[in-house]
This record gives structure tokens, sequence and C-alpha cells, in this order.
């Protein structure tokens, strides 16, 4: 497409997506890699909630939490997900529809011992999602886990990544008088080619 130059320039969505996320580490206050993680429940009903994407992979965006959370419940029972990444300090954006598959293996491993320790142990402690009667009921529960599992625990099995294999990426940058520009990437399999067009603001 003639006009797709400059910051959407490239035939790489991930790579344009790597370099607008390098952009706002440099701009961004705080957590430049926050995500607006959004699922639907059994009835439908949407959820979203804050999570932090960990890898831009050449195929994929993946983010790690517990698998027996709310999300996770969703996730696995959709098969499919989506989230924005917003930064205002480049007044930009990235959206993302697709297919969700668990990233379980040595990979996660890796990113859970990259974790500092009250992390990894308080992926142990925490029964994410659930109802907790006051935060003193888990510290406790953190001080157990810790005489337990000690300074080097292993991930657990019920924690881990998940991969959202986009299927609709679109990159979003604010424009003047609220004439914003605005590429869409699609595809109907994670097989095909890409299909890029310009929407209107």
């Amino acid at each position: 497409m003639s006009d797709r130059s400059g910051i959407f320039a490239g035939d790489d969505p991930f790579q344009i997506a790597r370099s607008w996320l390098a952009e706002a580490e440099e701009s961004e206050p705080n957590d430049p890699n926050a995500i607006a993680l959004s699922t639907v429940d059994a009835d439908g009903l949407p959820n979203a909630r804050m999570v932090l994407l960990k890898e831009i992979e050449d195929g994929a965006f993946v983010f790690y939490t517990n698998y027996e959370s709310a999300k996770a419940g969703e996730i696995d029972q959709a098969g499919k997900a989506a989230f924005v990444m917003h930064w205002k300090s480049l007044r930009r954006q990235i959206r993302v529809r697709g297919i969700v598959s668990k990233e379980d293996g040595p990979q996660a491993d890796d990113y859970y011992n990259s974790r500092s320790l009250k992390s990894r142990l308080g992926a142990w402690a925490s029964k994410q999602s659930r109802p907790l009667a006051s935060r003193s009921i888990l510290m406790a529960e953190v001080a157990k886990v810790t005489a337990k599992h000690g300074p080097n625990p292993k991930r657990p099995n019920f924690w881990g990544g998940y991969r959202i294999t986009p299927l609709e990426i679109e990159f979003w940058a604010d424009g003047a008088f609220r004439l914003h520009d605005r590429f869409t990437w699609r595809r109907e399999t994670v097989s095909e080619n890409w299909k890029i067009d310009r929407l209107s603001p």
C-alpha cells in the first residue's frame, strides 16, 4: 500500500509491533508492555483486565498467568482472546485478535526462573481470582510455600504462559482533528498471507 510508510512501513507486523514497543520503552513512565486483555465467559459476557505482555515472537504474543484464574478458564473454554496495547506518550495503540494456545514448556520455565524469588513464591501462594478472606491469610500462605519450596522453587504446574497467534492486528496512530491513521492486517487462518487495509478513523 503506497501510503503505508514511516511508522507503519514494513512487511512483518510483529517487527512493527516490536519497534513500537521499543519506542514506548523510552517514553512510557510505567509498564510499556501492559495490555488490556479481553476474554468472554461461557455466557458470552466479556471480561477485560491488564496483564503484562512478555514476548513478541515472530508469529505470536506471549503472556503468563495462573492456569486456574478466571482469565485462563475463559481462554481455555473459548480458545480465543483479544488485547489492546495503548501508549499515551506515543499516542498509538495496537489491537490484536486471535487464537490462543498454552506455553507450558521450557520457555515458561525460563521466564518463571527469571522472575524475582518473591514473585516466584507468590505464584505458588496465590489462588488467583478466588475469594480471599484477608491479606493476612495470603501472607501466611506465602510464608508456608517459602518454607516448603525454599530459595529455588520450580514453576507450579498451574502457572504458565499463553500464546496469542493473531488473525487480526491493527496499528493505530493519533491524527490531527481526530483523523487518525489505522492499518489492519487480517487473515482467515494462521497459514494464510496477510491482507492489509487502511481503515477510516
